[in-house]
């Protein structure tokens, strides 16, 4: 049940604390999308913190330095979301005393985050297409074009794709929003952190107190469908009822228990077999069902994971598409880049070689550093490199479309055989997938 593991990060003055190597993945996903300029939408169930990942994808961004802008699209009457995403001049509609600039123009460089974007105004999604799409736009009752740079971030837990599929929202409006897709994990995904973040939460309720390794395995064997912020209210209630400084199991499952009656939630078996059944299960569902890593998620050997199976007679578990991480366009899939090191050969039209480092590679190109002279690689190069965790060398000619006086450059394929391109499309997929991201068919 240690926690020392886990790891501390600061996003908009708020302390995130990852524990799980699924949600350090995540994290990782989420810092190379915002180094990007796409349009992201965040996906996942109440209390998973979307808002924050949102923030992180504005503070790891080139942005970071620029307005971050928020609104809550539930929040908002119907008739004040057009007015508040693009402002109004006096005179527009009665009470309209004065002119108001819209969070679009005060976002103006920055990032724009619309929280619940599955309740957007059908008439507002129109006209929020088309800014998303480059056009100009008029405040109401104004006759002075605005142009705005801005970076959407939106997030909602519904199902969009069904949201389209019923008419309720536009589907060129979901494609365009969804550029980049990242699906926050839920909490009973990733059981580690429910360990670190528990102790976090309860650290600052007070310092002394702690919780028993019971109650820790008590916590992580409920299935928080309010997740995050569900455990952060568990925390702090149980903390205020504490006599003495040790939180045990029969505390945390009394609490668990009540809440749960009054949401009019069935009560889960609070015994210890029942527990450890659902330990179990999660561990295999963590894991896609491979039962060695369940093991070691666990705590155990793998023998007496296969004895725990059995005698509680649980199914394998399939690995659930619907885990990954992030989801990628056709569009991404294709410009995709895989952070890499690798020894790279360079030939010119004279024959002259030379030896860089290849820092990113991609099945269009790859970005290039220690290039001495910029000057002499101009037209097509010769290039040869082995493809990384692979026996298999790449042969191809490049154009180098970009250099800067470091010795960085971006290099793209233009000639290279069907063979070497395959073995470099089937490269860049497993990279994709082992970081987490979805591919379209």
């Amino acid at each position: 049940m240690d926690a020392g593991a886990a790891v501390q990060r600061e996003i908009h003055g708020i302390q995130f604390i990852v524990a799980s190597g699924l949600m350090q993945r995540f994290m990782a996903l989420v810092e190379r999308v915002a180094g990007h300029t796409e349009t992201v939408l965040i996906t996942g169930e109440t209390g998973t913190g979307k808002e924050l990942i949102a923030c992180g994808v504005h503070e790891y961004s080139y942005r970071h330095a620029k307005p971050w802008i928020d609104i809550n699209c539930a929040a908002l009457p119907e008739h004040l979301v057009e007015s508040e995403l693009f402002g109004y001049e006096k005179g527009a509609f009665s009470g309209a005393d004065n002119s108001k600039p819209g969070l679009f123009e005060l976002a103006d460089k920055g990032t724009l985050f619309l929280d619940e974007i599955g309740e957007l105004p059908s008439h507002i999604q129109v006209k929020l297409l088309r800014v998303l799409d480059g056009a100009a736009y008029y405040r109401l009752g104004g006759h002075r074009k605005i142009t705005v740079d801005v970076r959407i971030v939106a997030a909602t837990n519904q199902d969009l794709e069904a949201a389209v599929r019923e008419g309720r929202f536009r589907k060129d409006l979901f494609h365009r929003l969804s550029q980049f897709q990242l699906r926050v994990p839920a909490l009973r995904e990733r059981p580690e952190d429910i360990v670190a973040l528990a102790q976090h939460f309860l650290q600052l309720k007070s310092a002394k107190m702690r919780f028993t390794p019971e109650a820790l395995r008590a916590l992580q064997s409920h299935s928080w469908p309010g997740n995050v912020r569900e455990l952060r209210n568990i925390v702090a209630k149980v903390a205020m009822a504490a006599s003495g400084t040790e939180i045990g199991a029969e505390e945390v499952l009394a609490e668990l228990s009540a809440d749960r009656q009054k949401s009019d939630i069935p009560v889960p078996s609070g015994d210890l077999q029942d527990m450890e059944r659902q330990m179990v299960i999660k561990a295999l569902e963590n894991t896609g069902g491979h039962r060695a890593k369940a093991a070691e998620q666990l705590g155990i050997s793998r023998r007496t994971l296969t004895r725990k199976i059995g005698e509680y007679k649980i199914t394998s578990a399939p690995c659930d598409k619907s885990r990954a991480l992030g989801a990628l366009s056709l569009k991404q899939k294709k410009f995709f880049r895989a952070k890499v090191k690798l020894p790279v050969m360079l030939r010119d039209s004279q024959g002259v070689e030379t030896h860089v480092t290849a820092v990113n590679l991609s099945v269009g190109g790859m970005g290039l550093e220690g290039l001495p002279d910029p000057r002499r690689s101009e037209g097509l190069m010769d290039i040869s490199f082995v493809l990384p965790d692979s026996e298999t060398r790449i042969e191809a000619k490049v154009q180098v479309v970009w250099a800067d006086l470091d010795g960085r450059a971006g290099a793209t394929f233009v000639v290279i055989a069907p063979a070497d391109y395959k073995e470099l499309q089937e490269w860049t997929n497993q990279r994709m997938k082992e970081e987490g991201w979805e591919l379209p068919l």
